[in-house]
């Protein structure tokens, strides 16, 4: 979809969103356009009892195409974040009217909260929200007719600061993008994105400035990681690790690093999962597609900071080569590990995958995501993500950036009486310890592999894919990450 900005007058054609305040009451050119209109406005208004509270809607057909009347409120409330999801909601009701353009009258009055310097940056946002709710995943869909696409081809923020707002939307169009390619990742069916496919579309990143390097199954072998290895072993196709580098800032600065869970297809092995929903194990891959739409994102904008992202890229699937319950592997790191549970594999993955990056690139901190435990979706459902810390510095920075980028956390414990429950009979540390804290257990055993490194494990479970729309993320996956690591890269690292 086309995003433009202009200074604010009615369009002469296509849908127009009309602001309305608390108690009704139409800013200037809402009110000259209900006056064009011979009063419509006004009486729809009045017959729908439509009183302009914060994000209430009204679809008034006129003449020229919808008029969407959006509430206010009182005006207090209309932040950055606050426009996000209005601009989100305005497509999405647009959509289902059927229009091929919208303009969004974000007129400055003293009454609405939009008329002091900050209004390019909200005027942004809105058109940013707009965008990012556009997104669909029809590329297998062979059969739709014209009728079922969606007809809007254009949104216009209408504003008085833009050109300012303009230039404010050309970074939030690079994270739009790196949005919309952890969700095309996490859409894709698994017999077409698996780990030698993904790693090529990692490449693919390179003609933005990346540096991409690959890693087969026999470099994984010589470094000696056995962890990762182990949980591809009963597949067909071959296991990866990609490495991405971003070098924008001082080539003295010392980099950050953001680690991905990538299984591909999850069946969870020899310890298989029920047959009921096992399609979703499409994505299981989710953390994964998180740090790479993060890296696009960050060299699509040019962010000033030396950034790595890591993704291991398996299948784990239950042929006679599988893995077993009750084997042995030994890691990267030199410790061994019993494994109890094939189906916990993703934690396996990330032992060797964060051992590699905070060996090979001595990062400031990491930050892994992984699609990683049910235990964390029966705590927080698809609310928030909850994620783990060994530094309370890097909490604070995470939970500003949650608050900014409206992508909700809440932190979960560690403990040492946690961490001795992963304590293994024959080995050093065993997969999978007893049913109960589940998600805690998980991330205390992923603590064994950083090394006292400053570092953050986001279980994002019930983030990376959701099954019904909100403001700004459409069914299906979500991208979710994106924007809350984007900020934090943007609010602290950048030179």
């Amino acid at each position: 979809m086309k995003i433009g900005f202009q200074k604010p007058a009615l369009p002469k054609k296509g849908a127009v969103v009309v602001g309305v305040m608390d108690g009704g009451k139409l800013l200037p050119l809402g009110a000259e356009l209900d006056e064009q209109l011979g009063g419509l406005l006004s009486r729809a208004m009045k017959a729908n009892k439509f009183t302009g509270k914060a994000k209430q809607t009204l679809s008034v057909f006129g003449e020229t195409g919808t008029v969407l009347l959006y509430g206010l409120g009182d005006g207090g409330d209309i932040d950055e974040l606050w426009c996000e999801n209005a601009g989100g909601s305005i497509v999405a009701a647009i959509l289902g009217a059927g229009d091929k353009e919208v303009s969004v009258l974000l007129e400055p009055h003293s009454e609405s909260g939009l008329d002091d310097e900050g209004t390019a940056a909200r005027a942004a946002r809105l058109a940013f929200g707009g965008l990012l709710r556009t997104y669909r995943f029809d590329k297998y869909r062979t059969t739709l007719k014209k009728d079922d696409k969606p007809a809007l081809q254009k949104l216009t923020v209408m504003t008085g600061e833009s050109t300012a707002a303009k230039k404010a939307f050309v970074a939030l169009e690079a994270i739009a993008e790196g949005v919309f390619l952890a969700r095309d990742l996490v859409s894709e069916p698994p017999n077409v994105l698996y780990p030698v496919s993904y790693a090529k579309r990692c490449e693919e990143l390179k003609d933005l400035g990346l540096k991409v390097e690959v890693l087969d199954e026999k470099q994984m072998a010589k470094l000696g990681m056995g962890a990762l290895l182990g949980v591809g072993q009963g597949s067909e196709r071959e296991s990866r690790l990609v490495i991405m580098r971003w070098e924008g800032g001082p080539k003295r600065q010392q980099p950050i690093a953001f680690v991905g869970k990538g299984v591909c297809f999850d069946t969870g092995g020899i310890s298989l999962k029920p047959a009921g929903g096992m399609e979703d194990m499409k994505w299981d891959m989710g953390g994964s597609a998180t740090v790479v739409g993060l890296m696009k994102a960050l060299a699509g904008r040019k962010a000033k900071a030396n950034v790595i992202g890591v993704v291991g890229l398996v299948e784990n699937m239950p042929d006679g080569n599988a893995q077993r319950p009750g084997d042995v592997v030994t890691s990267m790191s030199g410790q061994t590990i019993e494994i109890i549970n094939t189906d916990a594999e993703g934690r396996l993955v990330l032992a060797d995958a964060l051992w590699y990056t905070q060996e090979r690139f001595k990062p400031q901190f990491m930050l892994d995501l992984a699609t990683l435990t049910g235990a964390m979706m029966v705590a927080l459902g698809q609310v928030n993500c909850g994620y783990f810390s060994n530094s309370d510095e890097l909490v604070e920075k995470l939970e500003a950036a949650s608050k900014a980028s409206g992508e909700k956390i809440w932190r979960m414990p560690l403990g040492e009486e946690y961490n001795k429950m992963m304590d293994s009979d024959i080995a050093d540390v065993k997969n999978a310890g007893a049913r109960w804290g589940g998600s805690i257990t998980a991330a205390c055993f992923l603590e064994r592999f950083v090394n006292k490194l400053p570092w953050v494990h986001m279980d994002i479970a019930g983030m990376a894919w959701s099954s019904k729309p909100s403001a700004t993320v459409p069914k299906g996956g979500t991208g979710w990450g994106v924007r809350l690591l984007d900020e934090m890269v943007r609010a602290n690292y950048e030179a």
